[in-house]
Protein backbone atom coordinates (compact mmCIF):
# COMPACT_ATOMS: atom_id res chain seq x y z
CA UNK A 1 0.00 0.00 0.00
CA UNK A 2 2.97 2.34 -0.28
CA UNK A 3 3.09 5.06 -2.80
CA UNK A 4 1.21 7.99 -1.25
CA UNK A 5 3.27 11.12 -0.93
CA UNK A 6 2.82 14.44 0.73
CA UNK A 7 1.34 17.12 -1.44
CA UNK A 8 -1.15 16.54 -4.16
CA UNK A 9 0.99 14.41 -6.46
CA UNK A 10 0.61 10.83 -5.34
CA UNK A 11 2.57 7.99 -6.86
CA UNK A 12 0.27 5.47 -8.51
CA UNK A 13 1.07 1.97 -7.36
CA UNK A 14 1.13 -0.60 -10.20
CA UNK A 15 -1.91 -2.86 -9.95
CA UNK A 16 -3.94 -0.42 -7.85
CA UNK A 17 -7.72 -1.09 -7.90
CA UNK A 18 -9.59 1.45 -10.04
CA UNK A 19 -12.32 2.44 -7.55
CA UNK A 20 -15.53 3.79 -9.13
CA UNK A 21 -19.25 3.32 -8.51
CA UNK A 22 -19.06 -0.44 -8.19
CA UNK A 23 -16.39 -0.06 -5.51
CA UNK A 24 -18.52 2.50 -3.67
CA UNK A 25 -21.54 0.17 -3.71
CA UNK A 26 -19.66 -2.86 -2.37
CA UNK A 27 -17.72 -0.85 0.19
CA UNK A 28 -20.98 0.79 1.27
CA UNK A 29 -22.35 -2.60 2.32
CA UNK A 30 -19.32 -3.14 4.55
CA UNK A 31 -19.74 0.35 6.00
CA UNK A 32 -23.42 -0.42 6.71
CA UNK A 33 -22.34 -3.41 8.83
CA UNK A 34 -19.91 -1.21 10.75
CA UNK A 35 -22.62 1.46 11.19
CA UNK A 36 -24.96 -1.05 12.84
CA UNK A 37 -22.14 -2.50 14.97
CA UNK A 38 -21.39 0.97 16.36
CA UNK A 39 -25.07 1.53 17.18
CA UNK A 40 -25.02 -1.67 19.21
CA UNK A 41 -21.62 -0.90 20.76
CA UNK A 42 -22.55 2.60 21.94
CA UNK A 43 -26.17 1.92 22.93
CA UNK A 44 -25.02 1.24 26.49
CA UNK A 45 -23.56 4.76 26.64
CA UNK A 46 -27.04 6.30 26.73
CA UNK A 47 -28.44 3.46 28.86
CA UNK A 48 -25.84 3.48 31.63
CA UNK A 49 -28.13 4.93 34.30
CA UNK A 50 -30.98 2.64 33.17
CA UNK A 51 -28.67 -0.38 33.32
CA UNK A 52 -27.56 0.51 36.86
CA UNK A 53 -31.21 0.63 37.97
CA UNK A 54 -32.25 -2.46 36.01
CA UNK A 55 -29.47 -4.71 37.32
CA UNK A 56 -28.94 -2.94 40.70
CA UNK A 57 -25.18 -2.51 40.30
CA UNK A 58 -22.52 -0.04 41.50
CA UNK A 59 -20.35 2.22 39.33
CA UNK A 60 -17.49 -0.28 39.07
CA UNK A 61 -19.92 -3.12 38.24
CA UNK A 62 -21.59 -0.92 35.64
CA UNK A 63 -18.22 -0.17 34.05
CA UNK A 64 -17.67 -3.93 33.77
CA UNK A 65 -20.23 -4.02 30.93
CA UNK A 66 -18.09 -1.80 28.73
CA UNK A 67 -14.79 -3.15 30.04
CA UNK A 68 -15.71 -6.74 29.16
CA UNK A 69 -17.03 -5.66 25.77
CA UNK A 70 -13.81 -3.77 25.02
CA UNK A 71 -11.64 -6.55 26.48
CA UNK A 72 -13.16 -8.97 24.00
CA UNK A 73 -12.93 -6.38 21.22
CA UNK A 74 -9.27 -5.59 21.88
CA UNK A 75 -8.31 -9.23 22.38
CA UNK A 76 -9.92 -10.16 19.07
CA UNK A 77 -8.11 -7.55 16.96
CA UNK A 78 -5.04 -9.56 15.97
CA UNK A 79 -6.98 -12.83 15.48
CA UNK A 80 -9.52 -10.95 13.37
CA UNK A 81 -6.75 -9.35 11.34
CA UNK A 82 -5.32 -12.77 10.63
CA UNK A 83 -8.77 -14.10 9.74
CA UNK A 84 -9.39 -11.24 7.32
CA UNK A 85 -6.02 -11.81 5.64
CA UNK A 86 -6.73 -15.53 5.43
CA UNK A 87 -10.48 -15.82 4.72
CA UNK A 88 -11.41 -12.47 3.19
CA UNK A 89 -13.87 -9.78 4.17
CA UNK A 90 -17.19 -11.41 3.31
CA UNK A 91 -16.85 -14.43 5.58
CA UNK A 92 -15.55 -12.40 8.52
CA UNK A 93 -18.25 -9.71 8.22
CA UNK A 94 -20.93 -12.40 8.02
CA UNK A 95 -19.73 -14.01 11.23
CA UNK A 96 -19.41 -10.61 12.90
CA UNK A 97 -22.98 -9.62 12.01
CA UNK A 98 -24.34 -12.90 13.40
CA UNK A 99 -22.49 -12.44 16.69
CA UNK A 100 -23.24 -8.78 17.36
CA UNK A 101 -26.92 -9.25 16.47
CA UNK A 102 -27.18 -12.18 18.86
CA UNK A 103 -25.42 -10.11 21.53
CA UNK A 104 -27.79 -7.16 21.16
CA UNK A 105 -30.84 -9.41 21.29
CA UNK A 106 -29.44 -11.24 24.31
CA UNK A 107 -28.85 -7.93 26.08
CA UNK A 108 -32.49 -6.98 25.47
CA UNK A 109 -33.78 -10.19 27.04
CA UNK A 110 -31.22 -10.67 29.84
CA UNK A 111 -32.93 -11.35 33.17
CA UNK A 112 -29.77 -10.83 35.23
CA UNK A 113 -26.49 -8.95 35.38
CA UNK A 114 -24.51 -12.09 34.53
CA UNK A 115 -26.44 -12.90 31.36
CA UNK A 116 -26.26 -9.24 30.32
CA UNK A 117 -22.48 -9.39 30.72
CA UNK A 118 -22.29 -12.48 28.52
CA UNK A 119 -24.39 -10.74 25.88
CA UNK A 120 -22.11 -7.70 25.82
CA UNK A 121 -19.10 -10.00 25.44
CA UNK A 122 -20.76 -11.69 22.46
CA UNK A 123 -21.56 -8.29 20.99
CA UNK A 124 -17.96 -7.18 21.45
CA UNK A 125 -16.74 -10.29 19.63
CA UNK A 126 -18.91 -9.55 16.60
CA UNK A 127 -18.14 -5.84 16.69
CA UNK A 128 -14.41 -6.64 16.64
CA UNK A 129 -14.80 -8.18 13.18
CA UNK A 130 -16.25 -5.13 11.45
CA UNK A 131 -13.84 -2.21 11.22
CA UNK A 132 -10.75 -4.13 10.15
CA UNK A 133 -12.86 -5.87 7.51
CA UNK A 134 -14.09 -2.51 6.19
CA UNK A 135 -10.52 -1.18 6.00
CA UNK A 136 -9.41 -4.25 4.05
CA UNK A 137 -12.43 -3.95 1.77
CA UNK A 138 -11.42 -0.36 0.99
CA UNK A 139 -7.86 -1.44 0.27
CA UNK A 140 -9.08 -4.10 -2.19
CA UNK A 141 -11.50 -1.82 -4.05
CA UNK A 142 -9.85 1.66 -4.03
CA UNK A 143 -6.42 3.06 -5.01
CA UNK A 144 -3.90 3.41 -2.20
CA UNK A 145 -3.84 7.20 -2.48
CA UNK A 146 -7.46 7.28 -1.30
CA UNK A 147 -6.68 5.30 1.84
CA UNK A 148 -6.73 8.20 4.34
CA UNK A 149 -10.06 9.56 3.10
CA UNK A 150 -11.65 6.11 2.82
CA UNK A 151 -10.66 5.37 6.40
CA UNK A 152 -12.00 8.68 7.72
CA UNK A 153 -15.28 8.29 5.84
CA UNK A 154 -15.73 4.78 7.27
CA UNK A 155 -15.15 6.21 10.74
CA UNK A 156 -17.62 9.00 9.94
CA UNK A 157 -20.35 6.44 9.29
CA UNK A 158 -19.38 4.75 12.54
CA UNK A 159 -19.97 8.04 14.33
CA UNK A 160 -23.30 8.30 12.56
CA UNK A 161 -24.12 5.04 14.32
CA UNK A 162 -23.13 6.69 17.58
CA UNK A 163 -25.45 9.55 16.67
CA UNK A 164 -28.32 7.08 16.30
CA UNK A 165 -27.59 5.87 19.83
CA UNK A 166 -27.62 9.34 21.36
CA UNK A 167 -30.63 10.62 19.44
CA UNK A 168 -32.80 7.55 18.81
CA UNK A 169 -31.92 4.80 21.30
CA UNK A 170 -32.01 7.25 24.22
CA UNK A 171 -35.51 8.44 23.29
CA UNK A 172 -36.80 4.93 22.66
CA UNK A 173 -35.57 3.77 26.05
CA UNK A 174 -37.75 6.33 27.77
CA UNK A 175 -40.64 5.74 25.38
CA UNK A 176 -41.05 2.00 24.83
CA UNK A 177 -38.71 0.58 27.46
CA UNK A 178 -35.57 -1.53 27.68
CA UNK A 179 -36.60 -4.81 26.06
CA UNK A 180 -38.47 -3.35 23.10
CA UNK A 181 -35.67 -0.86 22.37
CA UNK A 182 -32.78 -3.32 22.34
CA UNK A 183 -34.72 -6.17 20.72
CA UNK A 184 -36.09 -3.86 18.03
CA UNK A 185 -32.65 -2.47 17.24
CA UNK A 186 -31.37 -6.04 16.72
CA UNK A 187 -33.44 -6.17 13.53
CA UNK A 188 -30.90 -3.83 11.91
CA UNK A 189 -28.32 -6.57 12.34
CA UNK A 190 -30.51 -9.00 10.42
CA UNK A 191 -30.84 -6.51 7.55
CA UNK A 192 -27.09 -5.99 7.10
CA UNK A 193 -26.47 -9.73 7.42
CA UNK A 194 -28.74 -10.32 4.43
CA UNK A 195 -26.98 -7.58 2.44
CA UNK A 196 -23.57 -9.12 3.09
CA UNK A 197 -24.74 -12.61 2.20
CA UNK A 198 -26.31 -11.52 -1.09
CA UNK A 199 -24.23 -8.63 -2.42
CA UNK A 200 -20.78 -8.27 -0.84
CA UNK A 201 -17.68 -9.17 -2.90
CA UNK A 202 -14.18 -9.37 -1.49
CA UNK A 203 -12.47 -7.83 -4.51
CA UNK A 204 -13.11 -6.65 -8.09
CA UNK A 205 -13.40 -9.29 -10.79
CA UNK A 206 -10.03 -10.30 -12.18
CA UNK A 207 -8.16 -8.96 -9.13
CA UNK A 208 -8.10 -12.02 -6.95
CA UNK A 209 -5.31 -11.85 -4.37
CA UNK A 210 -2.62 -14.48 -4.31
CA UNK A 211 -3.64 -17.65 -2.53
CA UNK A 212 -2.89 -17.40 1.17
CA UNK A 213 -0.29 -19.83 2.52
CA UNK A 214 -1.26 -22.55 4.94
CA UNK A 215 -2.39 -20.74 8.10
CA UNK A 216 -0.42 -22.79 10.58
CA UNK A 217 1.22 -21.54 13.75
CA UNK A 218 4.37 -20.53 11.87
CA UNK A 219 2.36 -18.39 9.43
CA UNK A 220 0.50 -16.67 12.28
CA UNK A 221 3.72 -15.91 14.15
CA UNK A 222 5.35 -14.60 10.99
CA UNK A 223 2.42 -12.34 10.11
CA UNK A 224 2.35 -10.80 13.58
CA UNK A 225 6.13 -10.51 13.89
CA UNK A 226 6.58 -8.90 10.48
CA UNK A 227 3.77 -6.41 11.08
CA UNK A 228 5.09 -5.53 14.55
CA UNK A 229 8.65 -5.18 13.24
CA UNK A 230 7.57 -2.19 11.17
CA UNK A 231 7.90 1.03 13.19
CA UNK A 232 4.90 2.42 11.30
CA UNK A 233 2.69 -0.31 12.78
CA UNK A 234 3.88 0.41 16.30
CA UNK A 235 3.58 4.17 15.86
CA UNK A 236 0.06 3.68 14.48
CA UNK A 237 -0.88 1.62 17.52
CA UNK A 238 0.37 4.28 19.96
CA UNK A 239 -1.33 7.08 18.04
CA UNK A 240 -4.58 5.12 18.21
CA UNK A 241 -3.96 4.31 21.89
CA UNK A 242 -3.43 7.94 22.88
CA UNK A 243 -6.04 9.72 20.78
CA UNK A 244 -9.11 7.49 20.84
CA UNK A 245 -9.81 6.67 24.47
CA UNK A 246 -10.87 10.06 25.98
CA UNK A 247 -13.88 10.33 23.68
CA UNK A 248 -14.53 6.58 23.67
CA UNK A 249 -14.81 6.47 27.46
CA UNK A 250 -17.04 9.55 27.41
CA UNK A 251 -19.40 8.18 24.77
CA UNK A 252 -19.44 4.52 25.75
CA UNK A 253 -20.33 4.93 29.40
CA UNK A 254 -19.16 7.78 31.61
CA UNK A 255 -20.17 10.90 29.67
CA UNK A 256 -23.84 10.80 30.67
CA UNK A 257 -23.19 10.22 34.41
CA UNK A 258 -20.40 12.84 34.39
CA UNK A 259 -22.65 15.50 32.90
CA UNK A 260 -25.74 14.62 34.96
CA UNK A 261 -24.26 13.76 38.35
CA UNK A 262 -21.09 15.85 38.42
CA UNK A 263 -22.32 18.94 36.56
CA UNK A 264 -26.04 19.04 37.22
CA UNK A 265 -27.25 18.82 33.63
CA UNK A 266 -30.54 17.21 32.77
CA UNK A 267 -30.47 13.97 30.83
CA UNK A 268 -31.77 15.84 27.79
CA UNK A 269 -29.01 18.45 27.99
CA UNK A 270 -26.39 15.74 28.56
CA UNK A 271 -27.69 13.88 25.51
CA UNK A 272 -27.30 17.03 23.42
CA UNK A 273 -23.68 17.39 24.55
CA UNK A 274 -22.98 13.75 23.66
CA UNK A 275 -24.54 14.43 20.28
CA UNK A 276 -22.22 17.42 19.88
CA UNK A 277 -19.21 15.11 20.34
CA UNK A 278 -20.52 12.87 17.57
CA UNK A 279 -21.35 15.71 15.16
CA UNK A 280 -17.95 17.33 15.68
CA UNK A 281 -16.31 13.97 15.04
CA UNK A 282 -18.06 13.68 11.69
CA UNK A 283 -17.02 17.16 10.56
CA UNK A 284 -13.43 16.90 11.80
CA UNK A 285 -13.07 13.46 10.22
CA UNK A 286 -13.67 14.89 6.74
CA UNK A 287 -11.24 17.74 7.40
CA UNK A 288 -8.49 15.47 8.74
CA UNK A 289 -8.96 13.04 5.84
CA UNK A 290 -8.55 15.80 3.25
CA UNK A 291 -5.50 17.26 4.99
CA UNK A 292 -3.70 13.92 5.32
CA UNK A 293 -4.54 12.85 1.76
CA UNK A 294 -2.77 16.00 0.51
CA UNK A 295 -0.04 16.38 3.15
CA UNK A 296 1.13 13.16 4.76
CA UNK A 297 3.60 15.10 6.90
CA UNK A 298 0.61 16.57 8.78
CA UNK A 299 -0.17 13.24 10.45
CA UNK A 300 1.99 13.60 13.54
CA UNK A 301 1.22 17.32 14.16
CA UNK A 302 -2.51 16.61 13.89
CA UNK A 303 -2.29 13.68 16.31
CA UNK A 304 -0.15 15.50 18.88
CA UNK A 305 -2.20 18.69 18.54
CA UNK A 306 -5.41 16.77 19.26
CA UNK A 307 -3.84 15.09 22.29
CA UNK A 308 -2.65 18.45 23.65
CA UNK A 309 -6.03 20.12 23.13
CA UNK A 310 -7.85 17.22 24.78
CA UNK A 311 -5.55 17.28 27.81
CA UNK A 312 -5.92 21.06 28.16
CA UNK A 313 -9.73 20.97 28.06
CA UNK A 314 -9.97 18.07 30.50
CA UNK A 315 -7.62 19.91 32.87
CA UNK A 316 -9.67 23.11 32.60
CA UNK A 317 -12.95 21.25 33.22
CA UNK A 318 -11.71 19.18 36.16
CA UNK A 319 -9.91 22.13 37.78
CA UNK A 320 -12.80 24.59 37.42
CA UNK A 321 -13.30 26.13 40.88
CA UNK A 322 -17.11 26.14 40.91
CA UNK A 323 -19.37 23.23 41.77
CA UNK A 324 -20.47 22.94 38.14
CA UNK A 325 -18.45 23.82 35.05
CA UNK A 326 -20.15 26.49 32.90
CA UNK A 327 -21.93 25.48 29.71
CA UNK A 328 -19.37 27.15 27.44
CA UNK A 329 -16.57 25.03 28.97
CA UNK A 330 -18.51 21.77 28.65
CA UNK A 331 -19.41 22.62 25.06
CA UNK A 332 -15.76 23.32 24.25
CA UNK A 333 -14.73 20.05 25.91
CA UNK A 334 -17.22 18.11 23.80
CA UNK A 335 -16.06 19.82 20.60
CA UNK A 336 -12.45 18.88 21.32
CA UNK A 337 -13.44 15.32 22.25
CA UNK A 338 -15.07 15.16 18.82
CA UNK A 339 -11.61 15.37 17.24
CA UNK A 340 -10.34 12.29 19.09
CA UNK A 341 -11.93 9.75 16.74
CA UNK A 342 -10.55 11.31 13.53
CA UNK A 343 -7.13 11.65 15.18
CA UNK A 344 -7.16 7.95 16.07
CA UNK A 345 -7.67 7.11 12.39
CA UNK A 346 -4.25 8.63 11.72
CA UNK A 347 -2.81 5.51 13.32
CA UNK A 348 -3.98 3.44 10.34
CA UNK A 349 -2.34 5.97 8.00
CA UNK A 350 1.01 5.11 9.60
CA UNK A 351 0.48 1.34 9.43
CA UNK A 352 -0.96 1.23 5.89
CA UNK A 353 2.17 2.25 3.94
CA UNK A 354 4.37 0.16 6.25
CA UNK A 355 2.78 -3.18 5.32
CA UNK A 356 2.02 -5.02 2.03
CA UNK A 357 -1.60 -5.83 1.09
CA UNK A 358 -1.42 -9.40 2.35
CA UNK A 359 -0.56 -8.12 5.83
CA UNK A 360 -2.99 -5.19 6.04
CA UNK A 361 -5.53 -6.99 8.21
CA UNK A 362 -2.95 -8.07 10.78
CA UNK A 363 -1.37 -4.61 10.93
CA UNK A 364 -4.77 -2.91 11.23
CA UNK A 365 -5.66 -5.28 14.06
CA UNK A 366 -2.55 -4.30 15.98
CA UNK A 367 -3.31 -0.60 15.51
CA UNK A 368 -6.99 -0.93 16.41
CA UNK A 369 -6.10 -2.81 19.56
CA UNK A 370 -4.29 0.25 20.94
CA UNK A 371 -7.22 2.60 21.47
CA UNK A 372 -9.49 -0.09 22.86
CA UNK A 373 -6.89 -1.26 25.39
CA UNK A 374 -6.58 2.36 26.55
CA UNK A 375 -10.38 2.75 26.65
CA UNK A 376 -10.81 -0.45 28.63
CA UNK A 377 -8.13 0.58 31.11
CA UNK A 378 -9.67 4.02 31.63
CA UNK A 379 -13.21 2.67 31.96
CA UNK A 380 -12.00 0.39 34.75
CA UNK A 381 -9.94 3.15 36.43
CA UNK A 382 -12.83 5.62 36.40
CA UNK A 383 -15.29 3.08 37.85
CA UNK A 384 -12.90 2.01 40.62
CA UNK A 385 -11.94 5.57 41.51
CA UNK A 386 -15.60 6.63 41.66
CA UNK A 387 -16.34 3.85 44.12
CA UNK A 388 -13.21 4.58 46.16
CA UNK A 389 -13.76 8.35 46.37
CA UNK A 390 -17.53 8.48 46.81
CA UNK A 391 -18.24 9.55 43.20
CA UNK A 392 -15.53 12.21 42.93
CA UNK A 393 -15.46 12.66 39.16
CA UNK A 394 -12.51 15.06 39.29
CA UNK A 395 -10.23 12.40 40.72
CA UNK A 396 -11.67 9.64 38.57
CA UNK A 397 -11.22 11.45 35.25
CA UNK A 398 -7.70 12.55 36.15
CA UNK A 399 -6.70 9.01 35.13
CA UNK A 400 -6.95 10.24 31.53
CA UNK A 401 -3.67 12.14 31.88
CA UNK A 402 -1.66 9.06 32.87
CA UNK A 403 -2.41 7.20 29.65
CA UNK A 404 -1.94 10.33 27.55
CA UNK A 405 1.55 10.85 28.98
CA UNK A 406 2.50 7.23 28.27
CA UNK A 407 1.24 7.42 24.71
CA UNK A 408 2.92 10.72 23.87
CA UNK A 409 6.27 9.37 25.08
CA UNK A 410 5.98 6.38 22.72
CA UNK A 411 4.86 8.51 19.77
CA UNK A 412 7.82 10.86 20.14
CA UNK A 413 10.19 7.90 20.30
CA UNK A 414 8.88 6.20 17.13
CA UNK A 415 8.09 9.07 14.77
CA UNK A 416 11.61 9.64 13.38
CA UNK A 417 12.20 5.93 12.75
CA UNK A 418 8.87 5.66 10.94
CA UNK A 419 9.64 8.68 8.77
CA UNK A 420 12.94 7.13 7.65
CA UNK A 421 11.27 3.83 6.74
CA UNK A 422 8.55 5.60 4.76
CA UNK A 423 11.12 7.59 2.82
CA UNK A 424 12.94 4.38 1.91
CA UNK A 425 9.69 2.83 0.68
CA UNK A 426 8.76 5.95 -1.25
CA UNK A 427 12.03 5.90 -3.16
CA UNK A 428 11.58 2.19 -3.92
CA UNK A 429 7.98 2.65 -5.17
CA UNK A 430 9.03 5.51 -7.45
CA UNK A 431 11.78 3.40 -8.98
CA UNK A 432 9.31 0.52 -9.50
CA UNK A 433 6.76 2.88 -11.07
CA UNK A 434 9.36 4.20 -13.52
CA UNK A 435 10.31 0.66 -14.60
CA UNK A 436 6.79 -0.70 -15.05
CA UNK A 437 6.58 -2.04 -18.63
CA UNK A 438 4.06 -0.26 -20.88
Amino acid sequence: MSGTTSGSSAVTVPGDPPGGRRAMAVWGIGVAVYFVAVIFRTSLGVAGLDAADRFHVSASALSTFSILQLLVYAGMQIPVGLLVDRLGTRKVLTLGAVLFTAGQLGFALSPSYETALASRALLGCGDAMTFISVLRLGARWFPARRGPMIGQVAALFGMAGNLVSTMVIARLLHGIGWTATFAGSALAGVVVLVLVALLLKDHPEGREPAAAPHAGAAFVRRQIAEAWREPGTRLGMWVHFTTQFPAQVFLLLWGMPFLVEAHGRSREAAGELLTLVVLTNMVVGLVYGQIIARHHTARTPLALGTIAATAALWAATLAYPGAYAPSWLLITLCVVLGACGPASMIGFDFARPANPPQRQGTASGIVNMGGFVASMTTLLAVGLLLDMTGDDYRVAFASVFVLQALGVARILRLRARTARREQERLVTSRVEAVHVPV
